[in-house]
């Protein structure tokens, strides 16, 4: 029987025996916003989305890797117009995503990948993932999970050749594949931005396919050992 991908699935007994007996190698934090998605996109896009690819990974990687709740609420001053919008500062933000880590680090675990799904938290990452790294020393690493996605597989289903983008043809086809309940079709009419009436339920399925191999790729080479994060050295 497969066991629970997701860490608040477990009870403390089940995590502490996985633990104990040396079966779980990695685990993923995803993390991402919720914020305005044009008018025929749920909020929850960004969230939804990195958690449905971090939740397909840890399956595929089963029964070695686990997923950490995920911080759903980002960066995205940006957006702050529209109503509905949650939005951190970085500091909020970046103090949050180093607590997650650290409790996953005294918990046991060597091998982290944030794994993000909103565009507005990458350069705040970025910018201190190396004090990350000394001050929590692992195997950490951060992605977005369209990085993730080379152009050779994503631009053949799409028309306008363009993503991750917001709101756009990439996250409308993912949406409706993954979750079309989140989408409004009948609101695309409604904006100035036609873009996403590209999207397809059978691009976004093959977009899927592709970043869920190769994040889990990505991953199991964390586990295995096979792609370590260089740790910054301290001044002597």
């Amino acid at each position: 029987m497969d066991k629970p991908v997701f860490v608040g699935k477990h009870t403390r007994r089940e995590f502490r025996e996985r633990l104990a007996v040396g079966e779980l190698k990695g685990c993923i934090i995803p993390v991402a916003a919720t914020e305005q998605h044009l008018e025929h996109l749920a909020m929850e896009h960004d969230a939804r989305s990195v958690t449905f690819v971090a939740e397909e990974v840890a399956k595929r990687l089963q029964p070695r890797v686990v997923v950490t709740p995920t911080v759903s609420m980002g960066i995205s001053e940006h957006h702050m117009r529209h109503p509905g919008t949650v939005s951190l500062m970085p500091g909020t933000f970046l103090s949050v995503l180093e607590d997650v880590i650290r409790c996953m680090r005294e918990a046991g675990f060597e091998n982290i990948l944030v794994l993000n799904g909103h565009g507005g938290n990458m350069a705040p990452v970025e910018g201190v993932w190396g004090q990350f790294l000394l001050r929590l020393q692992g195997n950490l690493h951060f992605c977005s999970y369209w990085d993730l996605l080379p152009k050779e597989q994503a631009e053949p289903h799409l028309k306008t050749k363009r993503y991750p983008g917001h709101a756009q043809e990439f996250e409308t086809a993912f949406a409706l594949a993954a979750f079309p309940e989140n989408v409004r079709t009948g609101a695309v009419g409604d904006q100035e931005d036609q873009e996403p009436a590209e999207a397809t339920a059978e691009a976004g399925a093959a977009m899927i396919e592709a970043i869920i191999s190769n994040v889990a790729e990505y991953m199991r080479e964390i586990v295995d050992g096979e792609r370590v994060a260089e740790i910054p050295p301290f001044f002597t």
